[in-house]
């Protein structure tokens, strides 16, 4: 039998192989079509958020009489999205609008950096003298505790949902100490500075009593700072409680009752109720999708870090 008999091994081995051949191609064919629809949705994603915002952009420059939002969210740090930079903008954006009859601070923050806090309050206070007759609030929805509550310590009026959590007016330093899992690993600590406080509250050595102590008094002027900024903006509202400035943390029916907060109202309910308005605008300043991701995620992973090797003081 001829070698080129379509019946031989040699065509039968032949027509596998283009089989086969033909099967790659079409399964090839499918995936590249795959990640062109993948490409493709990713794209247009990128384009409709960028008119989204765009268009909110372009519909809060309207005149018509609203309440404008600005949000403080997540934790309040430099590389985060509630920063101080962000905050005060979005706040001088709504507060030079034309059609803004008053701002809200829409809360929902554990806290962050007391630095950060404070820079916020203070423009907060500069942004009050600029334009006194447009009212300023603060509208905590889970949590406004710590940094976000010595923020929104700074509005007029400060409300909260009955379950809110409001308060923990304190700061806290954490870390770990690693000495004896250092001991029983075996690992030499070697550890060289120019200052004998050099390495204040190293994790892999004992705790040393007079650097604890000089510690705590950082914490404790910075606990005073806080409680001045609250008093000096709450005043006589302020219930006569030693437990306000311990740290502690209530719910909003507890903050009412406290004098953390005047009221339970929602942003919404503040247009309603408090300015007659129907519509709030949000001038929270926004990133790109994109930027926005890779900046959270880096954040995220940095302050983590972070806090756990350094101890970093935060509200």
């Amino acid at each position: 039998m001829s070698d080129m008999d379509p019946d031989s091994r040699a065509w039968k081995e032949l027509r596998r192989v283009m089989d086969v051949a033909f099967v790659e191609q079409r399964r090839a064919r499918r995936w590249g079509i795959f990640f062109k629809l993948v490409t493709l949705a990713y794209v247009t994603f990128l384009i409709v958020a960028v008119a989204r915002n765009a268009s909110l952009d372009e519909w809060s420059q309207g005149d018509e009489a609203h309440l404008a939002s600005v949000s403080v969210s997540g934790v309040i740090a430099a590389d985060s999205d509630a920063n101080a930079e962000t905050i005060l903008s979005g706040l001088a954006s709504a507060l030079a609008h034309p059609g803004t009859r008053g701002v809200v601070l829409d809360i929902n923050s554990g806290g962050g950096s007391p630095v950060q806090a404070d820079r916020v309050w203070r423009g907060i206070q500069r942004l009050r003298g600029e334009y006194p007759d447009t009212p300023i609030y603060a509208a905590i929805s889970d949590i406004g505790a710590s940094g976000a509550y010595y923020i929104a310590s700074a509005a007029d009026e400060i409300y909260a949902d009955e379950a809110s959590l409001v308060g923990s007016i304190g700061v806290v330093s954490s870390g770990f100490g690693f000495e004896d899992a250092a001991k029983k690993l075996g690992v030499e600590r070697r550890l060289i500075t120019a200052g004998s406080n050099k390495g204040l509250l190293d994790p892999f050595l004992p705790l040393d009593t007079a650097q604890v102590e000089h510690w705590q008094s950082v914490l404790a002027g910075t606990h005073e700072q806080f409680i001045n900024r609250v008093k000096s903006a709450r005043g006589a509202r302020l219930a006569e409680e030693d437990a306000l400035f311990s740290g502690l943390i209530w719910n909003g029916r507890q903050a009412l009752e406290l004098g953390l907060i005047d009221g339970h109202l929602s942003p919404a309910e503040i247009a309603q109720e408090n300015l007659g308005l129907e519509r709030v605008v949000d001038f929270t300043p926004r990133q790109a999708p994109l930027e926005r991701l890779t900046r959270q995620f880096g954040a995220q992973v940095a302050a983590s870090v972070g806090q756990w090797f350094t101890g970093g003081l935060t509200y």
